[in-house]
C-alpha cells in the first residue's frame, strides 16, 4: 500500500508538498493561457515558437552553472528569492493586461524571466526534495509529490481555458501570482526546520590548489558523478532529443490542432491537457502502491514509445472521446517514466552531487528545445499542421522504442 502517512508526518515534506501543489496550480493555469494569449494576440505559430525558445535559452545559458551555486548556497532561501521574483514580475503583468497594455515585448520578457528563473529554482527544488525523502518515506514522497502536482496539472489547464474564455487574462496572472506568494510562505516554513545541507565534495582548500583549477574541479564534479551511471546518462541524451517532439506537440501542435483544424473553443485544449493530467495522477497513484519496482528500464522506455504510438493516432483521428483517452494514456505513460527517473537519481546520486547533477539533467531535457520550437513553428506554418504532428510523434516512437536495443536502459532494474 502507499505509505502516505509515513511522508505526511514529516513537517518538511508537507510543507514543501503544500506550497508547491499551490504553485504548479498557477503555473499549470499559464501552461494553458500563455499559447491561447499568444494566438489570440498575435495569431502566428511562429511567434508561440519564439516565446517558447526565450523560455528556454536562459536555462540552457544558466543551467551548467546554478548546479554549482545549488550546491554552495542555503537552497531553500533561493527558491524563495525565485519564487519573489515570478511574484513581482507576475504583479506588473497582471496590471498591464488590466489596462490593455500586453505586446510582443512584455510577453517575449515574460518568457525570458521564467526561464531564468526556472534554471535557479529546478535544481534547488531538486536537491531540497532528495535532502527532505529520505529512503524510509521516498517512494511515498515521490508519488504523492507527483500526484500533487498532476491534481494541480489536472485542475490548472481546465481553469486555465475557462478563464481565457469567460473572463481576463488579468485573473489568470493575478492567481499565478498568489500562487507564488503562498509558494513563499512554505518555503519560510520549510526553511526553520530544513536539516542542515552537506558541503560539496572540495570545500576545503587543497594545500597549494589553483583556484581555478579548483573551480572548475567542483564545476565539474556533477558530470564526473553522472558517467558513473550509463542508465542517467544515456537517458539523458536520449531525452534531449525526444524531449523536443513531446514539448513542441503539447505547447505549439496541440492548440493549433484544437483552435485551427477541429475549431474547437478555448477550453478544449484546457480539457485534453487535463486529460493528460488525470493519466498521470492515475498512474503515480499505482506507481506508489509498490514498494519496488524491477525491469525499470523496459517499463520506462517501452511506456514513452506507446505514448508516442497515441500521440501519431490523434493525428488521424479528431474525435474528442478518443482525443480525451489519448492523453490520458500519454499522461500515464510519462508520468512512468518521470517517476522511474527520480527515484533513480535519488538512489544513485550523492547528496553532495545532486545540485550539480539536477542542472546537468536540466540542461539536458531543455537545450534543444529552443531550436525545435522554431522549427516547428516554422514547419506547423509552412508544410502544415498535420505532417508535423505526425513527423514528430513518430520520430520520438522510434527513438524510445530503438533505445531499448542499449544493454544499459533494457537491464535497469
Amino acid at each position: 500500500m502507499l505509505s502516505a502517512n509515513s511522508a505526511l508526518r514529516s513537517r518538511n515534506f508537507t510543507a514543501l508538498w503544500l506550497g508547491q501543489i499551490l504553485s504548479r496550480l498557477g503555473d499549470s493555469i499559464m501552461m494553458v493561457m500563455l499559447p491561447l494569449i499568444v494566438y489570440s494576440l498575435f495569431n502566428s505559430s511562429l511567434t508561440m515558437g519564439y516565446v517558447m525558445a526565450l523560455m528556454v535559452i536562459p536555462q540552457v545559458i544558466f543551467l551548467p552553472f546554478t548546479g554549482f551555486l545549488v550546491d554552495r548556497l542555503p537552497r531553500v532561501r533561493l527558491m524563495m528569492v525565485t519564487d519573489t521574483i515570478r511574484l513581482c514580475f507576475l504583479a506588473v503583468l497582471t496590471l498591464l493586461s488590466i489596462y490593455g497594455d500586453l505586446n510582443r515585448m512584455v510577453i517575449y520578457t515574460y518568457a525570458v524571466l521564467a526561464g531564468t528563473m526556472a534554471a535557479l529554482f529546478q535544481p534547488a527544488y531538486s536537491a531540497v526534495r532528495a535532502q527532505i525523502f529520505t529512503p524510509d518515506i521516498r517512494n511515498s514522497a515521490n508519488a504523492l509529490t507527483q500526484m500533487g502536482e498532476q491534481f494541480a496539472r489536472l485542475v490548472g489547464p481546465s481553469l486555465g481555458g475557462v478563464i481565457i474564455s469567460f473572463t481576463s487574462t488579468a485573473w489568470g496572472f493575478g492567481l499565478d501570482a498568489v500562487t507564488f506568494l503562498i509558494s513563499v510562505l512554505s518555503l519560510a516554513v520549510l526553511s526553520r526546520s530544513c536539516p542542515p545541507e552537506q558541503k560539496p565534495d572540495g570545500a576545503a582548500d587543497a594545500e597549494g590548489e589553483h583556484l581555478v583549477r579548483k573551480f572548475a574541479r567542483e564545476l565539474t564534479g556533477g558530470y564526473r558523478e553522472l558517467r558513473k551511471h550509463p542508465w542517467l546518462w544515456i537517458t539523458i541524451l536520449v531525452f534531449a532529443v525526444v524531449n523536443i517532439m513531446f514539448s513542441s506537440y503539447f505547447t505549439i501542435l496541440l492548440p493549433w490542432l484544437v483552435k485551427d483544424k477541429l475549431h474547437q473553443p478555448s477550453y478544449i485544449y484546457g480539457l485534453l491537457i487535463t486529460a493528460n493530467g488525470v493519466g498521470s495522477l492515475l498512474s503515480a497513484f499505482l506507481f506508489g502502491l509498490r514498494r519496488t519496482w524491477h525491469r525499470r528500464g523496459i517499463i520506462a522506455y517501452a511506456g514513452v514509445a506507446v505514448a508516442g504510438l497515441f500521440l501519431v493516432s490523434i493525428v488521424f483521428v479528431g474525435l474528442l472521446p478518443y482525443l480525451v483517452l489519448a492523453m490520458s494514456v500519454n499522461g500515464a505513460m510519462i508520468m512512468l517514466i518521470g517517476l522511474i527517473w527520480e527515484s533513480s537519481l535519488q538512489e544513485l546520486i550523492p547528496l553532495e552531487f545532486f545540485g550539480r547533477v539536477a542542472s546537468l539533467d536540466g540542461m539536458g531535457s531543455i537545450a534543444l528545445l529552443p531550436v525545435g520550437y522554431i522549427i516547428t513553428g516554422w514547419l506547423t506554418q509552412n508544410i502544415g499542421g498535420t505532417i508535423t504532428m505526425a513527423s514528430e510523434a513518430i520520430l520520438l516512437t522510434i527513438i524510445t522504442a530503438g533505445a531499448l536495443l542499449i544493454p544499459s536502459i533494457r537491464k535497469f532494474d
